[in-house]
């Protein structure tokens, strides 16, 4: 008989290792940019904000990636060293910070957008699997988040 507490039985250990396995494999395909997997998660809440032609606000790209500003700042620092993106403070409320893409951001999409392929290139693992697995991560997100705002 199996026991609960055996790490294979562990949902959470299943999603960390999963996690652990795809940054790892993202590192490579990454460097060719200079970016962290951290960094490349802030870029494409920017590219994607900067199509839809919005500012975005610090505690808005916080929110999305669920990530406090104590782990947002330096990412967002070293980005802005770089080049890549600028920090800019509201006129009217100094306590709001706005994010926008430079021109070496914006054409680091450009770049950027033979990662998703070369990600799953080799992988034997059928799209629409990934595609399933990934809606359904979404599904427990969102009730994981639910019952902690709940909770609170």
């Amino acid at each position: 008989m199996s026991d609960m507490l055996d790490l294979d039985n562990q949902i959470c250990f299943a999603l960390y290792a999963a996690n652990r396995a795809v940054t790892a494999r993202y590192r490579p395909l990454l460097a060719d940019l200079g970016l962290t997997y951290p960094q490349y998660l802030v870029m494409l809440v920017l590219w994607e904000q900067a199509r839809s032609g919005r500012l975005t606000r610090v505690s808005d790209l916080g929110a999305r990636l669920r990530l406090d500003s104590g782990t947002l700042t330096p990412l967002l620092k070293r980005l802005a060293d770089r080049g890549l993106v600028i920090r800019q403070r509201s006129q009217g409320d100094e306590r709001v910070v706005t994010i926008a893409l430079t021109d070496a951001g914006r054409e680091l999409r450009e770049q950027a957008g033979q990662i998703p392929g070369r990600l799953l290139c080799g992988i034997d693992v059928e799209p629409d699997r990934l595609v399933a697995l990934r809606d359904e991560l979404r599904q427990v997100l969102s009730a994981l988040e639910q019952q902690v705002g709940a909770s609170d």
